[in-house]
């Protein structure tokens, strides 16, 4: 066993640790700024009880339906992606991706787990902020 621990820490360098660390940080920069982006684009009123879609609604009731599957989906990819990163000695923000991933998803209860989230004033404020800079209005939570 020692034996194996010996061979492990011969083989980190300072190079490989290096590596390690822009990728980390090229990932979090990656996923701060899709998140960012999302939140900035949400309509003010996405978080509102007013505001639901149908899944039959439209024009077309096939391709909506056809891109609420592939937005579940990729909620999904996102989601597992996300406990991946999460896991110790993976690069990346696990947090981050997970996060994002549930905005994703339709699942029971999710009004709830939003709203619990978004009713926390240090969030709340964070949120409007970043709206704020790109001169978007406040998101309206009731």
């Amino acid at each position: 066993m020692s034996e194996i621990v010996n061979d492990l820490t011969l083989a980190i360098t300072w190079q490989s640790v290096l590596i390690g660390a822009l990728i980390f940080l090229g990932t979090f920069a990656i996923n701060l700024a899709i998140v960012s982006f999302i939140l900035v684009k949400l309509p003010a009123d996405y978080f509102s009880k007013s505001r639901k879609t149908k899944f039959w609604d439209g024009p077309r009731p096939w391709l909506h339906a056809l891109k609420v599957i592939g937005k579940n989906i990729g909620g999904v990819l996102l989601v597992a992606l996300g406990i991946v990163l999460s896991l110790p000695g993976v690069p990346g923000q696990g947090l981050l991706t997970i996060l994002l991933g549930v905005m994703l998803l339709d699942f029971p209860g999710k009004d709830r787990l939003e709203q619990k989230l978004l009713s926390r004033p240090s969030i709340q404020k964070a949120i409007n902020g970043l709206r704020a800079r790109f001169d978007k209005p406040p998101l309206k939570l009731k």
